[in-house]
């Protein structure tokens, strides 16, 4: 029977809590003034984006709903597999709704690349995505990103809704983990 040993990580803050909550309040604002008198609704990407649209949400001045779908490109480790799996769909329908997608991270641009595309075929009024974190050096597919809190270097975030094997996700800043070498 294999023992189940924790690995030793750093965690090096990136981003500060007061930075983060300063810019998802811009971006808000924002997002309320280029939908004055609209409903928004908001698409929170899980398990990640759930504390960037709560945070979102609140500072918004125009009215919002909330859906929410479960996509992973990721399962266990560091590395995205690059198999995207819908794990939860929209309850509801989004036909004729303008709809801002709120996701964590921007990567590889696999999985948005793919969402996206399934989500305008549902036929929103308009569709947007609103990402807390950006890191394009890992691009491999081009997403249009409206409303974008952060670029972040190619290293491994937590924080902020972020996680690894779904700890540090409670973190209230975002920082680079590194595995440390065994002593």
């Amino acid at each position: 029977m294999a023992e189940n040993q924790e690995k030793n990580y750093r965690i090096t803050e990136l981003i500060s809590q007061e930075r983060l909550e300063q810019r998802i309040k811009e971006m808000a604002e924002e997002i309320s003034a280029n939908h004055q008198g609209q409903v928004v609704h908001l698409i929170c990407i899980l398990k990640g984006g759930a504390y960037f649209m709560t945070q979102l949400s609140k500072y918004m001045t125009i009215p919002v709903t909330v859906g929410f779908m479960s996509v992973s490109s990721y399962g266990s480790g560091t590395v995205s597999s690059g198999v995207v799996k819908i794990t939860k769909d929209l309850d509801d329908s989004i036909e004729g709704r303008h709809v801002v997608v709120v996701e964590d991270i921007i990567d590889t641009g696999n999985t948005l690349s793919y969402l996206l595309e399934l989500l305008k075929g549902r036929n929103p009024a308009s569709l947007e995505l609103a990402a807390m974190l950006n890191k394009p050096d890992r691009r491999i597919r081009e997403v249009k990103i409206d409303y974008c809190g952060f670029g972040v270097p190619d290293q491994f975030i937590v924080g902020y809704g972020l996680d690894l094997d779904e700890k540090y996700r409670n973190l209230p800043y975002i920082g680079v983990i590194e595995e440390l070498p065994e002593a």
